[in-house]
């Protein structure tokens, strides 16, 4: 690989790493239903920019489902949330103490 494609290669992947990371918003919610056989969590959340979604409740997937066996009814969370294979799905999620 010549020097000129390797920098062109480093610049789109840095450009995509920034472009992933803004994409990914934290987003204070609740945890209203968990459905471990689906692979599912229902939140409801605050206004998520990044998706151009308003405040609501709502049902997503989540990209570890083991998440699902950590998490209670009534905990309130901080998440990150994207389209994921046509999907909105759960990629970060922690409770808040």
């Amino acid at each position: 690989m010549n020097a000129s494609l390797a920098r062109r290669l480093a610049t789109l992947l840095i450009g995509m790493g920034m472009a992933l990371s803004a994409a990914a918003q934290a987003v204070e919610g609740e945890v209203k239903k968990i459905d471990v056989d689906a692979g599912k969590i229902t939140l409801k959340h605050g206004e998520i920019k990044s998706l151009d979604m308003p405040a609501m409740q709502m049902s997503f997937r989540v990209t570890d489902p083991a998440w699902l066996k950590t998490l209670q009814v009534g905990d309130k969370v901080k998440f990150s949330a994207d389209k994921v294979g046509g999907q909105f799905t759960v990629t970060a999620i922690e409770v808040r103490k």
